[in-house]
């Protein structure tokens, strides 16, 4: 037996030491092949993309760009074709965030700490305009703004057309740039809820509201997107937070009393002072649990409506322009997505998700669905994930009806009109609508 097996270590190396040769004088060299063999990627979800590509590394984030898909790096930024995959253009950027849609869509790119930015055709790279003095930039579906900051710390902010020279306004901020910078910096808002293994950008580009807030120290400069034209400067207390909503100025106030938080909310439009609606005891979720009433975080919601809670626990949504309750849950259930027009909900058991639909004010779909599960809204499908097993749903925000139904453990990064982009480790793949 000894003897068999030092024949056969002997055997081995021979065996090594000729292939060796034959790869360095040209005759034949089986590497490239092996290493092929060993990188070549499992299908993301079985047979359903149209394509799949081997990318860069682990994406920041993943648009769809018209009839590009932009995929945004640590230190770079690439593109690919939506149609077949193929790599457009790359360039090197430390952020990347699209504005407008379809072909008015554009690429804004530029470096962290360096002033300036760039507005590239995500198609082929090519720069549209150049800015050498922006400290940040938002972009939306119809707009894209930026923020200059001269030495002094008097500010300006700009609104441009996504594909557009000329500015459409500009207004002076005061000084409140230094802590704005790179791509999409937080605004006193409402953030979106998505679910998981659903990138937290999936929905984004969207509209750019009638209000934004800019934060000053502990003031906001609330602006009229739609004039140009600083509107108020809101000065919230120790105790309140402010966020823009629906057109509105919303302070949330948090008092400890009794080992416990009691809130309330008050609703104004600027630049008149005067309340358009307030609730005592509604709870936006702006504070963690505890009793001291610190409030770190904005409130859920879309642009137009909030979540919050109610003195019994129960969650509800509210139209943040007017004060009007869109739904109220029944005990135990969850608001699991929401924008302006409908909402995904859990079932107080877990093993229902329902599609409520504002304008009509009713259920609008019905599935059952796994203990795991989450949903995201983006405008175009509804994404439903689950694990054990993996499991990747869209359907159409209104009716329900399933537009994709895939077994796959990918991270959905991006949906558009056709279709959605799924990322696992270093493929990205296509998964169009049926």
């Amino acid at each position: 037996m000894a003897s068999g097996g030092r024949s056969f270590k002997g055997f081995s190396l021979v065996a090594i030491v000729v292939v060796i040769v034959l790869a360095t004088t040209g005759v034949w060299n089986p590497w490239p092949q092996v290493w092929t063999w060993v990188n070549t990627s499992e299908p993301i979800a079985g047979g359903a993309a149209r394509w799949q590509q081997t990318i860069g590394g682990s994406p920041q984030s993943v648009a769809i760009a018209g009839d590009a898909v932009v995929v945004e790096y640590r230190t770079s930024v690439e593109a690919y074709g939506l149609t077949a995959g193929v790599k457009l253009w790359d360039s090197d950027a430390d952020w990347a965030a699209v504005s407008g849609t379809g072909n008015e869509a554009v690429v804004a790119t530029g470096r962290l700490l360096t002033k300036g930015y760039q507005v590239l055709d995500p198609r082929n790279g090519s720069v549209l305009r150049a800015d050498t003095e922006a400290t940040a930039v938002w972009t939306y579906r119809n707009a894209l703004l930026d923020l200059h900051c001269a030495k002094g710390g008097d500010c300006q902010l700009t609104a441009w057309a996504p594909r557009g020279a000329t500015p459409l306004w500009t207004v002076d901020t005061g000084g409140i740039g230094f802590v704005l910078n790179a791509a999409n910096p937080e605004l006193p808002d409402t953030r979106q809820l998505t679910g998981d293994r659903v990138d937290a950008d999936v929905a984004r580009p969207r509209l750019m509201p009638s209000l934004i807030g800019l934060p000053d120290d502990k003031k906001v400069r609330v602006i009229d997107t739609a004039s140009g034209k600083v509107v108020q400067i809101a000065e919230p207390g120790l105790d309140q937070r402010v966020a823009i909503a629906g057109g509105r100025v919303l302070t949330v106030t948090g008092t400890a009393q009794d080992g416990t938080c009691y809130y309330g909310v008050v609703a104004t439009d600027p630049p008149r002072s005067g309340v358009v609606w307030r609730r005592e005891g509604l709870n936006l979720r702006t504070a963690d649990n505890g009793s001291n009433c610190k409030q770190e975080h904005d409130p859920a919601g879309g642009d137009d409506v909030v979540l919050g809670v109610d003195p019994t626990g129960r969650q509800e949504l509210l139209a943040a322009h007017d004060g009007r309750v869109l739904w109220r849950g029944a005990k135990g259930e969850t608001v699991l997505a929401v924008d302006d027009t409908s909402a995904v909900i859990r079932s107080a058991d877990g093993r229902t998700l329902r599609g409520f639909g504002f304008s009509r004010r009713k259920v609008t779909w019905t599935r059952p669905v796994v203990a795991s599960g989450s949903a995201a809204l983006t405008p175009y499908a509804v994404v439903i994930t689950s694990r054990k097993p993996d499991r990747v749903v869209a359907v159409v925000p209104g009716s329900g009806r399933v537009l994709a139904d895939l077994r796959t453990d990918a991270e959905v990064f991006a949906v558009g009109p056709d279709g959605l982009i799924a990322v696992s480790g270093r493929d990205m793949a296509y998964l169009p609508f049926a």
